[in-house]
């Protein structure tokens, strides 16, 4: 995804300010990279050029995490050397080594100026003063408080923590962003007010393990407007609500483990400012299979636990990955995932056939499934979910939910309600008022009444 432009900046003595193109790959967690990055750039008079051929230099940022992403991200390297020749590579990709230990980006693409590893701003812009040596006099005044985003303007990624503490067989993340570092809880309630006052009615809480925030500084106070506030997941969120409802906004939780101290979450989403909703990256259901995969939980455990968080909060509305022919998976330990399945009513789900990852230990593991046999499985999933997800859409048909528009349409607009996280999950289509005086607007809240549903979408009215 390339950046947007942003507003030119020329320097006191009238030459024209040194322009960055940019490029950004990857998860949420590198997007939140990519404009920390924009952001220094910004304060230090940079412009962003919108096109290969206006920019100075070009500054791409990786994802490396699997084989697709890798060869996207390559691609996306080499198109900028042919387009401009003067470029950058930063993120997840640039940690990354082949099994000889070479630097990938650079035996495939020699000619690159450097290579740093993610949430690096200050190695990146040291590699920019060298080759584009920064304006004399920036215009620190044209840098926003909330920063330069790559989101519409109404919603925006809060990034609580880098890097992770598990091991997962399947997984390079820790390799590449290092063990879990937790943010001040001080500075993510600052950033978050910024981007509240700014205009965003939507925060979208990630990291890699939103349930670990704190663990690496044993859960130290901080202090907010005056209070002290733990570095812990159930004080963030209890901070960000209060925030939130200051400013009428929506905070969303994503990459949430199921450790048992989530549960004292689900009594905080009763207002409508902290979202019944949970991205809760399970991966399988199998004992044996989650074992293999070295993930921090059981399948029992997860079932018990979803089902006591439906009976505190009947509206919660779940997101969950899963792995379909992990190495060794037997065809008795993936009907045992289709029971759970069943059982769990997961609401929006994604579910990927397994793909060997260069550098992760799964790789060693015996009785690897073949190709064939993973996707099959994978089908099976989606076709089970489908089902799943059609039943539960289907019984918000007469409600009124309440629906963030995104965009507008000829016959209306597109939104989302609190069980729909931009990009991931589905949207309510939603059709102008028959009022002509109401008028839908984008960042705006609206009441709809669902009339249709499908397995994925639902269609409403705007009351």
């Amino acid at each position: 995804m390339q950046s947007k432009q942003i507003t030119r900046i020329t320097p006191a003595d009238g030459t024209p300010a040194p322009k960055v193109g940019f490029v950004s790959l990857g998860c949420p967690k590198a997007l939140v990279d990519s404009e920390q990055i924009l952001t220094q750039l910004r304060a230090e008079g940079y412009e962003t050029a919108k096109s290969y051929d206006g920019a100075d230099l070009v500054i791409v940022n990786t994802c490396g995490f699997i084989d697709a992403a890798v060869q996207e991200s390559l691609d996306a390297i080499g198109e900028a050397l042919a387009e401009n020749g003067k470029v950058i590579v930063t993120g997840c990709l640039g940690a990354k080594k082949d099994k000889d230990g070479d630097d990938i980006i650079q035996k495939v693409h020699p000619k690159v100026l450097a290579v740093t590893g993610p949430h690096a701003v200050g190695e990146v812009m040291a590699q920019v003063h060298t080759h584009l040596p920064k304006p004399h006099e920036p215009f620190i005044d044209l840098l926003p408080p909330q920063g330069i985003k790559l989101t519409p303007k109404h919603y925006a990624y809060l990034k609580i923590s880098e890097g992770c503490n598990h091991r997962c067989s399947f997984c390079i993340i820790p390799s590449m962003r290092g063990d879990l570092v937790s943010r001040p809880i001080a500075e993510l309630m600052l950033e978050a007010e910024n981007l509240f006052k700014a205009g965003v009615k939507e925060l979208l809480v990630i990291s890699q393990d939103t349930s670990a925030y704190g663990v690496d500084v044993k859960f130290r106070s901080g202090f907010w407007n005056g209070r002290p506030v733990k570095t812990h997941m159930t004080q963030l969120t209890q901070a960000l609500g209060e925030l939130a409802k200051q400013y009428g906004a929506w905070v969303r939780l994503h990459y949430v483990y199921p450790y048992p101290h989530v549960d004292e979450i689900i009594p905080m989403m009763g207002d409508g400012h902290i979202l019944p909703y949970l991205d809760v990256p399970l991966q399988h259901a199998h004992p044996d299979v989650l074992k293999r995969m070295k993930r921090p939980a059981s399948g029992e455990k997860n079932l018990e636990r979803i089902l006591k968080w439906r009976e505190m909060n009947p509206d919660l509305v779940i997101r969950s990955t899963f792995i379909a022919g992990f190495p060794g998976e037997t065809e008795a330990e993936f009907e045992y995932l289709l029971d759970f399945l069943k059982e769990a009513q997961i609401d929006r789900l994604g579910c990927f056939a397994y793909s060997p990852v260069e550098g992760a230990t799964a790789n060693e593991l015996p009785n690897p499934v073949p190709d064939e046999v993973r996707e099959e499985r994978r089908g099976r999933v989606m076709l089970l979910q489908e089902e799943i997800s059609r039943n539960r859409l289907k019984a918000k048909v007469g409600k009124t939910v309440k629906v963030l528009i995104d965009e507008l349409t000829p016959s209306g607009a597109v939104g989302r309600s609190a069980a729909d996280a931009p990009e991931i999950d589905g949207v309510v289509h939603v059709k102008r008022p028959f009022d002509p005086k109401k008028k839908l607007a984008v960042g705006q809240f609206y009441d709809v009444e669902i009339t249709t549903a499908d397995a994925h979408d639902l269609w409403g009215e705007a009351q």
